[in-house]
């Protein structure tokens, strides 16, 4: 059986290896990017480049867009707007969920299906067991295409609001982008001493987060729970305050900034001032959705 073609619009490292995943899973595939001599490697492969926006949009029922923005992405497809009509756009380009639901009612103006998409992965992981990529729109379109999508990695539904791929795509990033972050201050505090290095210092940290992690299922499980249930985690708010001013004395002391855990250790002051006593996941969470 024939498999699909499809159009992918965008060549830069991730843009390539989705264009790559779809040339080696055998689908018909049209690339274009506005610096044409990114394709050549593909065209090589057997990719088709397409010259102008409307070549590729035309090229097949399935367009997959990954450049810089949103904003990019709007301009690049407006020229060939009308060409879009009848064929389902495919957006794997980051942005926000408002984003995404603007850009639905774009397409649906111009008579396309439209899926928003967030890929979990980096381009040498594209088409292995690593990567997901997580999808949302309306579940006809993406049912209409899975197939192909899985050529990507796994395909991760995440149900009608075209918002929710982008939503949980930067809702993962943040969690990706504070364990580096965490990464780097722990680093640099271990340093600080003439006889710490990274290397040495990581072989420690891998193992330590890594039975960390295995405590993510029971803190969600508490955040899910009534609130009336009691949570299964639970520290006493002192212990964590103390652990907070612990961890900036030494972080200024190793003439690391210390900005985060003096904002922890504030906000824990002013917990334990309202009369509270316990730290938790549901408190937690409830802070963060009403700080703002």
């Amino acid at each position: 059986m024939a498999k699909a073609a499809v159009t992918v619009m965008g060549l830069g490292e991730m843009g390539r290896a989705l264009a790559d995943a779809l040339v080696t899973a055998g689908h018909p595939t049209t690339v274009w990017n506005r610096s044409a001599a990114k394709a050549d490697d593909l065209v090589a492969r057997g990719a088709v480049r397409a010259a102008t926006v409307e070549e590729a949009v035309l090229a097949g029922p399935l367009v997959l867009v990954c450049l810089l923005d949103n904003d990019v992405a709007r301009a690049t497809l407006r020229p060939a707007a009308d060409a879009l009509r009848g064929r389902t756009l495919v957006n794997l380009t980051n942005g926000t969920p408002a984003q995404a639901r603007e850009a639905e009612s774009w397409a649906a103006d111009h008579g396309a299906a439209y899926l928003d998409g967030g890929i979990m992965a980096i381009p040498s992981t594209i088409a292995t067991p690593e990567a997901f990529v997580l999808y949302s729109g309306r579940k006809a379109h993406f049912e209409a295409h899975r197939e192909t999508l899985e050529a990507l990695g796994a395909a991760r539904y995440l149900g009608a609001d075209t918002g929710m791929a982008p939503l949980y795509d930067l809702a993962l990033l943040s969690a990706m982008d504070m364990m580096f972050e965490g990464f780097f201050h722990s680093v640099a505090m271990a340093t600080s001493h003439g006889d710490g290095d990274a290397a040495g210092f990581t072989e420690l940290l891998v193992p330590w987060l890594t039975s960390m992690l295995r405590l993510l299922p029971t803190l969600a499980a508490d955040v899910d729970a009534d609130a009336d249930a009691e949570p299964v985690f639970a520290q006493g708010l002192d212990v964590v305050l103390a652990g907070a001013r612990n961890m900036a004395r030494a972080s200024r002391d190793a003439g690391v900034r210390a900005d985060h855990f003096e904002r922890s250790a504030a906000a824990l002051e002013e917990q334990l001032a309202e009369g509270l006593t316990t730290y938790t996941a549901p408190g937690v969470v409830r802070r963060l959705r009403t700080s703002g």
